[in-house]
């Protein structure tokens, strides 16, 4: 069968399979329940092939669309691309699940080397001139074609995102940003990996048992095996999640470790080594600005922007300057608070007293926490089992909000033992999907938590949903319980909303499936979602002691309700200091030159009013993994965004009810069910009957008074 390249304008022979070499799995769909990946047959070495194949598959496919001797058609161009890459999406999907959860050197060399390939196979589509022709003759007669809504709106998105990038562009432009892309393609690439490598490198150790005083006994059990495995038995290794600030800060009472470990999160990609990322960030957000300068936006903010709901980046400068002054006012409250505690400890121990620093923070804040409200994090640990937490916290709701039920499925293959499969049902019994879970962290997986999809839902391909949830738990030693903290059972609840959006999508096509929204929409669910964590009914069922088994006493949920505002200057401050380095890089115009991370942070800081040291931004530059390789980049408000979503919505569940299935067959058929095939903000002013309001997020986080 020949190929017909429309990037290189030639023909090429597709490989074929010897009869006698092993069969690669990735080339056909799996014959597995609901399409799942065959993970106990696919190998590192069945990647490049089957990525090769994939992309002059779809290249073979889309020759056939810009050749058919019909006109335009709906059916035979719009609908024909939808369908078309079949193959290379289900190699992408496994692959990027897998460097992402399961990393190792072979699969980082691929993902390097396939990279910049990806961008130009996406550019030789988007930027072929016959092919945006037939689609722009199909925009222009929209009225006129009768599409059903849901058609209509696809038309509409194809015609812009071949706009966007870059369909009318000019033959020497167009070469330049085909080399734009291919460069941000590997850069990204290396970001990434750097990371990952640099965190790993970065881990503290010490070995000394005293130092880790005020930590649990199961953290400090796994902090041996972690140690142990790194091949320093007899020692104790902390490792680095992915924010600034690392959990452990909070009950270490060692101070000089407690700077050792907060110096090692900070400085990751910034430390002059082989893993160094300072460079990489400069020329990515040059290269972007370049890039939307071609396309013809000021910045690259702009341009990303336009596709979002809040549409401008005045309108996100409008939300953030609203919320800057409050969250800074509080955080300087709490600073002082703080640092009264530490006069006082200084005090009674007759001594002088030290200055608070960021590495102080948490633990200070806990002491403070402590005392005002009688209220000890760990005192939460003993009633937060994952295994609890998650079948009757998370799968309970579920149960009771939507009707699904969940049965663990041994028998389908996975791509590391830790990971569990549960197929979903329907209230009725009918299968819905299948939900895999991958909650412990490790050395071959990436900081952060997030969601992914192996299958996504579509009535056009005929194919159901096959989520993924994934986390970065410690991973306690063998026989002994994983005791979460309740930031990682609320992550559980989060990361299980973007599951749901997945699971109840109910679109005809793949482009719309699920979590295919606006970046500053698709947090919205999933921060609903929440709300559960800690709501009576729910909290009563899985919040119970893991050696007894009796329920948290009521007097210590009072505390941890009554704890909930507390600190949060700090933790919006932190997180606003993270979104405004961003809209700083990425609002950069093309032509100015390279930054320096070590001086373009402090004095963007400094402009936006939040350069407090003992209040780092969430992320840094060398290590903000959302926005340098993710796909977050200029649009990480979008959490504080959504989340005035999420807030004003939670208001409307407490005002109706709260956790009934009246409530979630609502939210379910009015907003989750439709993915991205209706407009955003319609689906929710539809929804809940108006536009949303700011002040149920100024109140749940204490910045509707300042201090």
């Amino acid at each position: 069968m020949l190929a017909c390249s429309v990037l290189m304008g030639a023909c090429a022979q597709v490989p074929t399979t010897p009869a006698t070499a092993p069969i690669n799995p990735l080339l056909q769909p799996s014959s597995l329940p609901y399409q799942v990946p065959a993970f106990d047959r696919i190998r590192d070495e069945h990647f490049l092939p089957a990525f090769e194949a994939g992309m002059q598959q779809q290249l073979v496919e889309v020759s056939a669309i810009t050749q058919s001797p019909e006109p335009p058609g709906f059916i035979n161009t719009i609908e024909a691309l939808e369908r078309s890459g079949q193959l290379l999406g289900r190699v992408s999907t496994v692959f990027y699940s897998l460097t992402g959860a399961n990393t190792n050197p072979t699969l980082q060399e691929i993902e390097q080397e396939i990279a910049p390939q990806l961008a130009a196979h996406r550019d030789a589509i988007y930027l072929d001139s016959e092919l945006y022709a037939r689609v722009r003759s199909l925009y222009q007669q929209r009225e006129t074609l009768q599409l059903d809504p849901e058609s209509l709106r696809l038309l509409e998105r194809y015609h812009q995102s071949f706009v966007r990038a870059g369909a009318r562009l000019n033959d020497d432009e167009k070469t330049q940003l085909r080399e734009l892309n291919e460069t941000l393609s590997t850069l990204t690439t290396q970001f990434q990996q750097n990371l990952l490598k640099d965190t790993n490198a970065s881990m503290v150790v010490t070995d000394r048992r005293d130092d880790l005083l005020g930590l649990s006994a199961d953290a400090i059990a796994a902090a041996a095996e972690t140690a142990k495995a790194n091949g320093q038995a007899g020692q104790w290794a902390l490792t680095l999640q992915l924010p600034t600030g690392q959990p452990a800060l909070a009950s270490l009472q060692n101070r000089e470790l407690r700077e050792r470990l907060y110096l090692a999160s900070s400085e990751r990609g910034n430390n002059g080594n082989e893993f160094d990322n300072k460079e990489v960030v400069a020329q990515i957000a040059a290269l972007r600005a370049q890039r939307a300068a071609l396309l013809g936006y000021p910045t690259h903010a702009a341009y990303q922007l336009e596709d979002q709901t809040a549409a401008t980046t005045a309108a996100v400068s409008e939300l953030l300057d609203r919320l800057v002054p409050a969250a800074v006012a509080n955080a300087r409250a709490e600073a002082a608070d703080l640092q009264q505690r530490i006069n006082a400890e200084a005090k009674l121990a007759g001594r002088k007293p030290f200055t608070l620093a960021a590495w102080d923070w948490a633990y200070y804040a806990e002491q403070v926490r402590k005392a005002r409200f009688d209220f000890d994090e760990s005192q939460l640990r003993p009633y937060f089992e994952l295994n609890r937490v998650l079948q009757d916290g998370v799968f309970y709701f579920a149960g009771q909000l939507y009707g699904l039920s969940f049965k663990e499925r041994k028998d389908l293959p996975v791509y590391h033992p830790d990971v569990r499969v549960f197929e979903v049902f329907e209230a009725d019994g009918k299968p819905l999907g299948l939900f895999y879970g991958d909650y412990y962290a490790r050395a071959s997986k990436r900081g952060g938590a997030w969601m992914n999809s192996f299958v996504s839902q579509s009535q056009l391909l005929g194919t159901q949903p096959v989520v993924a949830n994934t986390l970065n738990i410690p991973k306690p030693p063998p026989g002994e319980p994983a005791l979460l903290s309740f930031e990682e059972v609320n992550t559980l609840f989060h990361e299980f909303g973007h599951a749901l959006h997945a699971l109840f999508s109910d679109v005809r096509y793949p482009r719309f499936s699920g979590t295919s929204v606006p970046r500053d929409f698709v947090e919205y669910p999933s921060q609903v979602h929440e709300m559960w964590a800690l709501y009576p009914q729910v909290l009563a069922h899985y919040a119970r002691h893991h050696q007894s088994g009796e329920p948290m006493p009521q007097a210590l949920v009072d505390k941890l309700l009554a704890a909930e505002k507390f600190n949060q200057g700090f933790a919006t401050t932190e997180y606003l200091g993270a979104t405004l380095l961003d809209q700083a890089w990425h609002r950069l115009s093309a032509g100015q030159p390279l930054q320096d991370p070590r001086i373009f942070e402090p004095s963007a800081l400094r402009k936006a009013g939040l350069a407090l040291e003992t209040v780092p931004p969430r992320y840094r530059s060398t290590y903000f993994a959302h926005v340098f390789s993710g796909g977050y980049s200029a649009g990480y408000y979008s959490y504080i965004w959504s989340e005035v979503l999420d807030a004003d919505t939670v208001e409307w569940f407490k005002e109706n009810g709260g956790l009934t299935r009246a409530n979630g067959d609502r939210f379910r058929k009015a907003l989750l069910s439709r993915g991205g095939s209706q407009d955003a903000m319609t689906l929710y002013r539809d929804f809940r009957g108006r536009d949303p309001q700011i002040e149920p997020l100024l109140q749940r986080r204490g910045l509707d008074r300042a201090p």
